[in-house]
């Protein structure tokens, strides 16, 4: 498989590791994973994506629909550690302004919701 996701409960808070690459093929699993963690866990999601390659529209659909269900739930979404390949989108399509970007989990986990 060319994704590998990791979920961690943290305080105040829903950690999901992103690894590999978020394409059309992928994205349902990603959007599955990121349903179950923000319904079951913590409507305070952090997606870590500092071992995610590559993203193209298909994920950037999820990560919309990660934050309309989140901050439906009174929670959020913050991304963190993005990729330069990968930041390079979420600033291209203005996706980093609707979602905060940080340095490391740690950072989102602390300042979100801002």
């Amino acid at each position: 498989m060319k994704l590998r996701l990791a979920r961690q409960s943290r305080p105040n808070a829903v950690v999901v590791a992103v690894e590999g690459e978020l394409d059309l093929f992928t994205a349902p699993f990603l959007r599955d994973e990121v349903r179950d963690a923000i319904t079951n866990d913590s409507p305070t999601l952090v997606l870590d994506l500092r071992e995610l390659s590559f993203m193209d529209s298909s994920g950037l659909s999820v990560l919309i629909e990660a934050w309309r269900l989140a901050t439906s739930e009174g929670g959020g979404v913050s991304l963190a550690s993005p990729q330069p390949p990968v930041a390079r989108i979420l600033r291209t399509t203005g996706l980093d302004r609707r979602i905060k970007v940080y340095p490391d989990v740690d950072t989102a986990i602390l300042r979100h919701p801002e």
